[in-house]
């Protein structure tokens, strides 16, 4: 059984105000396996709404939570935000954690599962693995997840289902010592194929569940991004950049 003591949690966070609060909400009442401590860190990438203040109140109401809140002057994109985050993160493992409220902070647990029993080093959510629930919403877009990370898979030799997933899970030491470029969507392909490429490392997945948003309801990713993680997984992974 390996055990540590925290695990830091980052968000980038770009015009979340009308949700920010419910996901600070699910973190606040969370309870991790084996007494872990939370260490919660929010990037700002320069919000147009109240994204900072919201954050600001609630860690006013909520000091024993401890909220980091760190400031991008002018916005940067995700991957970027997520650079700041990591570089920050002082616990034993980091897990990224998106605004929204796509993806549940309840099943931290069940990503930290294969690392408590000592067989991993990074764990991948899978949204496409397993009997948990996952909202129905674009057949072209999961069309697309699948042959992106089909494209990852052929380039790193891993065998992932969820390439793009948020729910990335990490031993500090290994996301720390990657030297990261992307400044937006592309952080997922180019730190997927950073980690494919350390053969000592332990990769597990597990299956998570997926409350998916529209376009209408928020949601960022477009076509344009597609393209982009196609590019880096070509650079990253077939080209070893």
């Amino acid at each position: 059984m390996v055990k540590f003591d925290t695990l830091s949690i980052v968000i980038p966070v770009y015009n979340e105000a009308r949700t920010i609060h419910q996901i600070l909400d699910l973190l606040r009442e969370l309870e991790l396996t084996n007494g872990i401590a939370k260490e919660i860190i929010l990037v700002n990438d320069c919000s147009t709404d109240a994204s900072a203040a919201t954050i600001r109140a609630y860690a006013a109401q909520y000091p024993a939570l401890g909220l980091r809140l760190l400031e991008h002057a002018v916005n940067q994109g995700k991957g970027a935000a997520l650079h700041t985050g990591i570089r920050e993160a002082t616990g034993d493992y980091v897990i990224i954690q998106d605004a929204d409220l796509e993806y549940d902070p309840e099943e931290y647990n069940l990503l930290m599962k294969p690392i408590l029993k000592g067989f991993a080093d990074v764990v991948f959510g899978s949204r496409f693995l397993g009997g948990n629930p996952h909202r129905i919403l674009f057949f072209w877009h999961s069309i697309g997840n699948k042959l992106l990370t089909f494209l990852s898979n052929a380039t790193t030799d891993l065998n992932l289902t969820d390439m793009e997933t948020c729910y990335k899970l990490f031993r500090r030491d290994i996301i720390q010592g990657m030297k990261l470029e992307e400044k937006r969507f592309g952080f997922e392909p180019e730190v997927t194929a950073k980690v494919g490429r350390l053969r000592d490392i332990r990769v597990y997945e597990v299956g998570i569940s997926y409350y998916g948003r529209t376009y209408a309801e928020g949601k960022k990713i477009g076509w344009r991004d597609g393209f982009r993680a196609i590019y880096c997984i070509l650079k990253y992974g077939l080209l070893g950049a």
